[in-house]
């Protein structure tokens, strides 16, 4: 296995996002050259991506461009000036309950701005692009664990069927130009400065204002909540290791990064409750459309090819979570 090197140029796509921000500081702290692309859209509150932002812009290796994907010159711009060696693509519209009322912003975004990328690796040559893809892509499969070699064609929302799409479209750019891809299906990611859109972020803002939270299925599901430190360590494992070709002469790998341990909603908010001192009023509601009973990943192949796996616990992920917002909202 490859380390990182830090003597190469790195591009991150969404840098101001929440994975954005930990991988860019990660490489940045190595001492890396790291340019971030983002669009800062609100689809929740832009401070947070700005103060994110600040904390990367206090290192001389970095550079911030704000542009969107979806915009073709934007992105051939950005390749032709800074020439980056390994690409990671972590923008896009997050979130499947928002893609059941616009699925607009999917498409630009995850379909339009994914070929924008592609387009600019095969114009760009590249040494490794990394892209986000999602544990959603396993939709309502029943089969637990999850695993890459199971059948992913029923997607239960838009946003499920764009990154699969993007899987897709990734196999056939590496086949046909030969571009070291590797798509990184991540599982329901937590932490501290991470996604106000996100349950446990909701939760959290509503615990703490005495509001009630909503608790859907009646709290009967299952996710495999991962920490953030254990995704970043785990995309940072895969920067400088692209994969070889394939018996078909594509270089295209996909990965679980899921923590290997479903826990159920009620023990997570539970958790919850106790690092923020506070118990929840709770409203419990009936499953939602695009939602998925259970999520578990399978991560065998991260095992095998990088001798890691995510292992950090709620209760440890969660207080960490818990002090930095009872700080930045206090």
């Amino acid at each position: 296995m490859n380390q990182l090197d830090v003597s190469k140029k790195y591009l991150i796509t969404g840098g101001a996002g929440f994975i954005g921000f930990y991988l860019s500081k990660a490489l940045l702290k190595a001492g890396a050259q790291v340019a971030g692309l983002d669009n800062m859209n609100d689809y929740y509150e832009v401070s947070l991506k700005e103060e994110r932002l600040s904390i990367l812009k206090a290192y001389a290796g970095y550079r911030f461009v704000k542009g969107d994907l979806a915009d073709k010159e934007t992105v051939f711009r950005l390749f032709e000036e800074y020439r980056p060696q390994v690409v990671i693509n972590l923008a896009a519209q997050a979130g499947v309950r928002y893609s059941i009322d616009n699925p607009d912003a999917y498409i630009q975004s995850n379909i339009v701005g994914f070929f924008h990328v592609l387009e600019a690796c095969r114009h760009y040559p590249v040494e490794h692009l990394v892209f986000a893809s999602s544990s959603s892509v396993y939709g309502g499969n029943r089969k637990v664990p999850f695993s890459t070699m199971d059948q992913v064609d029923k997607p239960v929302s838009l946003y499920a069927a764009t990154k699969k799409s993007n899987e897709l479209m990734a196999y056939s750019y590496s086949k046909l130009y030969g571009i070291p891809l590797t798509g990184l299906r991540f599982f329901t990611v937590y932490g501290p400065m991470g996604r106000p859109d996100m349950a446990y972020f909701k939760f959290a803002k509503k615990i703490m204002a005495g509001e009630p939270i909503q608790i859907y299925n009646q709290g009967d599901m299952l996710r495999d909540f991962t920490y953030i430190d254990d995704i970043i360590t785990g995309v940072v494992n895969i920067l400088c290791n692209p994969p070889l070709p394939d018996e078909n002469g594509s270089a295209y790998k996909i990965y679980n990064i899921g923590n290997n341990k479903p826990e159920k909603l009620m023990d997570y908010i539970a958790a919850l409750e106790k690092c923020l001192g506070r118990e929840a009023k709770k409203e419990f509601l009936p499953m939602q459309p695009g939602d998925v009973y259970e999520t578990y990943a399978d991560v065998q192949d991260l095992i095998h090819d990088f001798g890691f796996k995510p292992s950090t616990s709620i209760e440890e992920g969660l207080s960490q979570f818990a002090e930095w917002f009872l700080d930045y909202y206090g």
